[in-house]
C-alpha cells in the first residue's frame, strides 16, 4: 500500500530543504565533499599543470655493438648512435677511427679566368650628358 499523504509531504519537504541547504551553504552541508555536477556541464579553465610540456618522438637508437632499438626521445631525430669506446677496439680499427677524426685538408682551387673585355669597345653605348 502507498504511504499516507502526510508522510509523502514530509519526505518531499525534507528533500527540498536538503537541496536548498546544499545550494545556499555548500560547505556546511554534510555532503560537501560530493560533487554536485559530475556531468558535461562542469568544466574548469586552467593551464595544464605540468612543469615541462614534453612530447616524445620515435627515434632509432644504434648501440655500439650495432644492434638497434626503437625508443622515444625528446628531440625529433631519425637516428641516434651511442659512442664507441675506442680503447676496447682492435688496433687496426682504432687507427682507422682515429684517422677519420683527424681534420681533412681542404683543397683550394683558385682558377684565374682570362677575359678579353675592353671598356673602350662598349663606351659608345653610354650616354654622355
Amino acid at each position: 500500500m502507498a504511504a499516507p499523504w502526510g508522510a509523502r509531504l514530509r519526505q518531499l519537504a525534507a528533500s527540498l530543504q536538503l537541496n536548498a541547504s546544499e545550494r545556499l551553504f555548500p560547505f556546511t552541508s554534510p555532503w560537501h565533499q560530493l560533487h554536485l555536477r559530475n556531468n558535461s556541464n562542469r568544466s574548469s579553465v586552467v593551464r595544464f599543470g605540468r612543469q615541462a610540456y614534453v612530447r616524445l618522438y620515435p627515434v632509432l637508437l644504434v648501440r655500439p655493438d650495432g644492434s638497434t632499438i626503437n625508443i622515444r626521445y625528446k628531440e625529433p631525430k631519425k637516428i641516434i648512435t651511442m659512442p664507441v669506446d675506442v680503447s676496447l677496439l682492435p688496433e687496426a680499427e682504432r687507427k682507422a677511427r682515429m684517422r677519420k677524426r683527424d681534420p681533412k685538408k681542404v683543397k683550394v682551387n683558385e682558377e684565374r679566368f682570362e677575359d678579353e673585355f675592353k671598356v673602350e669597345d662598349y663606351s659608345k653605348f653610354w650616354k654622355s650628358k
